[in-house]
């Protein structure tokens, strides 16, 4: 007997899923199907799960498919129950290609082709349904942002919009998405929601028709460049009835949300001053580096530590000054600003151009808080006192490139859950925008 093997989550069971345990079953003349507890979803960065694990466990068995359904809870199991079952071949979907290659020392592995653009569900639970998700641009981010969107439960990445149909088409092969489009309104018309990755002064532009065609929208950072602007946008969002967020990843992450929490606690006592460093060296020829309008280190870089201050010491500075080094096109290679509030100090450093000690320090009246670069992936911090022996050390997960977790928060909120949205608020982006807004216009001076 040909024993076959293949494992997943199963949640918000769909069309893909049940194909794959269709084309599993067909390998051999045994399938064994794994499931996936949700703690082990929550470690290994599987978000947003829906389905208990016995509904899950229930959707599988319906299908007919499986000969038996074992539970996956920790790290290694594959390895164990290929040996402990006898198992001839192991699969699972191709967006996992090359993941599991270290299986072939016990059984043959395959890769199968994932099902292109959900159509239906088969069996949901409770109302909610798959987000079919569209990005708009094919750069860098864009490309990080589809590995990332497979660990969030409730989201299939279906479309891609780029105006150059040779780059969408490109993007499409490479991620295995159903569509390509040049056409922005055939685009929209093949999701429920986008996310946008373009270069920052089309951002507004593409808010506003996804909104007008009622599609939620992530917008990576920064959402606007106009305070003004960014008011308006959601304005629009809340008369359409659709979320609109700021994809500063920063924002979402377990790690920085718990590290609000011990400043907010009082464990430092009042803050005094916010130091926040981002830097990083591009190439000359790089879009951040050749756009005099809209390029530069502090549209680029500030967002991530303008989001430091203004979670911790709020949006009301009583003064901003900028001081910059600038190349021969009036690009900032390196910012540095310096806000006054009515009790206490902060300092921004972005460059593109420039290195420097990307850490976030936090100094307060009893102790201060040190955050390792990179800060804005706050995977560990301290808190530091006068005596070294109440020192204290945190760690927190993060996952991938974290874009899991505002994707998670994105399909949240959209399915009604807006008790997330205190992690980057309306009013914080408007405040983001108009820094930048106040940056590009002392720049044109």
């Amino acid at each position: 007997m040909k024993k076959v093997i293949t494992y997943g989550s199963f949640d918000l069971f769909h069309e893909g899923h049940y194909k794959l345990l269709q084309r599993a079953k067909a390998l051999g003349d045994y399938l064994i199907v794994g499931v996936t507890t949700e703690g082990y979803d929550a470690s290994r960065g599987k978000l947003n799960v829906v389905d208990s694990i016995m509904e899950r466990i229930e959707h599988v068995k319906q299908t007919g498919f499986a000969d038996e359904v074992i539970i996956e809870d920790h790290v290694g199991q594959k390895v164990e129950d290929i040996q402990r079952y006898h198992v001839d071949v192991f699969t699972v979907g191709s967006d996992w290609t090359g993941v599991f290659d270290y299986l072939k020392k016990y059984c043959q592995v395959v890769y199968l082709e994932r099902t292109k653009g959900i159509s239906s569900t088969m069996l949901r639970a409770r109302n909610y349904g798959i987000v079919r998700l569209g990005i708009i641009g094919a750069g860098r981010i864009a490309r990080r942002m589809v590995p990332e969107a497979k660990y969030v439960s409730g989201l299939n990445t279906e479309s891609i919009y780029h105006p150059k149909k040779e780059k969408a088409q490109a993007f499409a092969e490479k991620f295995e998405l159903n569509n390509a489009y040049d056409d922005m309104d055939a685009f929209l018309e093949s999701v429920d929601a986008v996310y946008i990755a373009s270069p920052h002064e089309t951002h507004a532009g593409y808010i506003q028709k996804a909104l007008k065609q009622e599609k939620h929208v992530l917008c990576e950072k920064p959402l606007a460049l106009k305070g003004a602007q960014a008011r308006q946008l959601f304005d629009l969002a809340q008369a359409k009835r659709c979320v609109l967020m700021e994809g500063i990843k920063t924002a979402y992450c377990p790690g920085f949300i718990r590290l609000l929490g011990i400043v907010q606690s009082g464990e430092i006592g009042d803050v005094r001053d916010v130091e926040a460093c981002f830097t990083k060296l591009e190439k000359p020829d790089t879009r951040e580096l050749t756009d005099p309008l809209y390029g530069g280190s502090f549209t680029e870089l500030a967002s991530y530590p303008l989001l430091a201050i203004v979670k911790i010491l709020g949006k009301d500075p009583q003064s901003l000054r900028f001081e910059t080094f600038a190349d021969e096109k009036g690009i900032d290679l390196y910012t540095k600003a310096y806000l006054r509030y009515e009790n206490s100090l902060a300092t921004v450093k972005v460059g593109l151009g420039v290195k420097s000690e990307g850490q976030l320090i936090i100094s307060g009246t009893r102790g201060y808080i040190v955050v390792d670069a990179p800060w804005w992936k706050t995977k560990s911090f301290e808190a530091r006192f006068e005596d070294s022996a109440m020192n204290e050390k945190y760690f927190s997960k993060f996952l991938g490139d974290g874009l899991r977790y505002e994707l998670s928060d994105f399909v949240s909120m959209i399915h009604g859950f807006d008790g997330k949205n205190y992690k980057l608020t309306r009013d914080e982006s408007v405040w983001l925008a108009e820094m930048m807004d106040r940056f590009l216009e002392e720049r044109r001076r």
